[in-house]
């Protein structure tokens, strides 16, 4: 037909990239390290082979990126994106220039996804040292090998630094970012570095010692180190003393598993150490010999008044008692008949088989479960934003390491988000259920209710006030007129053992009866169930 233009206005347009051959482009240049930018004249070189492969093709070079010091094991780069955001906003840009391709980026898949996205919009990603025809399918294959060739060697290179930083905390020097209160007095890659208590770290081991001693909040805490010239949030205190570092050990995740004596210079001893943890776990150590033969010392109250009991020992004769402070007092008690009928206290909560201790966890579960079914969802939502931050936290250790980021950029985000993870943390012990694993719990507790009193008899002070407070977190009353022991609130797992104590056929009779009442009991509380 010789009228066929008429119908041109039908025609459909290409969805193939159109790209514009004689458009202009960018130069972008890089090196990996600070010390590449100062010790060699590699972008220099990459430049200049850029500019004379742009006059080769003619093209027109419009503008200069990079010219410094960015690892590309990442595609956040600022500069980086400052040119991709440039060549996107510009319809006469047709192509960015490298030296080679791995100074695009080193990221494999994505430094290909980025190259077709842009091809895509007609702006070809080109080699100045390994020619393609990226405009075309065999080119763009082979462009995308160069690709992840780099992230290949990329690799190889993070393994051998790994081994190489796994070999040197094993030797027992640092290498990633130096706690708060030391000091390096040997930096620099290569060094062997020799890690110093500074001021501060004199400040934070006066803090070790109020926390030991007297076991003051870590607001009070902050507010005597402020005094003194150290500014620190009071939350991350709780991360200070649960760091084994400041007790001269390592413990990193390059070591999992591992806790290594450091060369490092320690700022407490262990035992100090481990007395503040035991406080901040509900756990003790190092304690005198009168403690440990007096464990209900102040965990036993008058039913009269509700004195703390406390204790004494008679050294002529060995003997010890508890005792009442309250002035007129006269509840004096030997410790040996104390803690015969503290056994016998225990023994109710005890179970007689393990059929009856399958029995009652099974009731338990479906109980505390369908009670807290919400602040169970809630706990759920808060364990997955913490892993959230903790692994933002290894990524930003790890891009640290490896020099992505600068120090002044690792302790400002940081310290954010260590921030943000113990508010987290606090809001979901303040919000009334902080259990990992509920099934676990409830069986510890029903493993250590086989054999409770043996388990308190025979255990050290240590263990013998963590099974008191798991099954007694309020303590006990002691009716002194009435010689026995009197209970205010009971573990809500341990309080429901006594209706299983009957044989298991006795108990399945009773079994809709005995669901209102357990029913009943549990929903206000919470399981404790400290570590023995």
């Amino acid at each position: 037909m010789r009228d066929l233009h008429i119908f041109q206005q039908f025609a459909k347009k290409s969805k193939l990239s159109s790209h514009n051959k004689d458009g202009e482009g960018v130069i972008y240049t890089r090196v990996s390290t600070k010390e590449q930018l100062e010790n060699n004249a590699s972008l220099a070189t990459q430049k200049k082979c850029c500019i004379a492969f742009a006059n080769r093709k003619g093209i027109k070079v419009r503008a200069y990126f990079g010219g410094t010091y960015e690892s590309a094991k990442s595609d956040e780069r600022k500069e980086f994106q400052k040119m991709i955001a440039y060549v996107k906003s510009r319809k006469s840009i047709s192509y960015i220039i490298v030296y080679s391709y791995d100074r695009f980026s080193r990221t494999g898949t994505n430094a290909a996804y980025i190259s077709e996205q842009l091809k895509k919009q007609g702006i070809l990603t080109l080699s100045a040292t390994q020619e393609v025809n990226a405009d075309t399918a065999a080119g763009s294959f082979q462009q995308n090998l160069y690709y992840l060739f780099s992230q290949f060697d990329n690799e190889l290179r993070r393994g051998k630094s790994i081994d190489g930083m796994i070999d040197k905390l094993e030797r027992g020097d640092w290498v990633t970012s130096i706690p708060l209160g030391y000091t390096n007095l040997n930096p620099g890659k290569g060094k062997t570095p020799k890690i110093v208590v500074n001021d501060d770290g004199k400040l934070l081991r006066q803090a070790f010692h109020w926390k030991a001693n007297e076991d003051i909040t870590y607001e009070e805490m902050a507010k005597r180190l402020k005094a003194k010239g150290l500014t620190i949030r009071s939350k991350l205190l709780s991360n200070i003393f649960r760091n084994p570092f400041y007790c001269g050990l390592m413990a990193c995740s390059l070591i999992p598993g591992k806790v290594i004596k450091g060369n490092h210079e320690p700022l407490v001893s262990k035992e100090l150490f481990l007395k503040v943890h035991g406080l901040l776990n509900g756990n003790t150590y190092g304690y005198s010999s009168d403690e440990q033969n007096l464990p209900l010392r102040q965990f036993v109250r008058s039913y009269e008044c509700g004195t703390p009991y406390t204790g004494y020992v008679v050294r002529k004769k060995g003997l010890y008692y508890y005792k009442n402070n309250r002035k007129g007092s006269k509840e004096n008690r030997s410790a040996k008949i104390m803690h015969k009928k503290f056994t016998e206290l225990l023994s109710q909560y005890q179970l007689s088989n393990k059929g009856s201790a399958l029995a009652l966890r099974e009731m338990m579960l479906y109980t505390f479960t369908k009670h807290h079914e919400e602040a169970l969802q809630q706990n759920k939502i808060f364990k997955k934003k913490i892993e959230v931050l903790d692994s933002k936290l290894e990524r930003l250790e790890e891009r640290f390491v490896f020099d992505e980021i600068t120090r002044e950029q690792y302790n400002k985000f940081s310290s954010k988000i260590i921030t943000e993870k113990y508010e987290i943390e606090e809001q979901q012990i303040s919000e009334g259920i902080d259990l990992s694993n509920l099934d676990k719990a409830i069986d510890k507790a029903l493993q250590y209710s086989l054999k409770l009193p043996d388990l308190w008899v025979s255990g050290d002070l240590g263990i013998k006030r963590s099974l008191q407070n798991m099954v007694f977190p309020e303590g006990v009353l002691f009716d002194f007129k009435n010689d026995c022991y009197r209970t205010t609130r009971v573990n809500s797992i341990f309080d429901a053992i006594p209706y299983f104590s009957v044989s298991y056929s006795q108990k399945q009779k009773r079994t809709n009866q005995h669901n209102v009442s357990l029913s009943s009991m549990v929903a206000p509380w919470r399981i404790e169930l400290p570590t023995l």
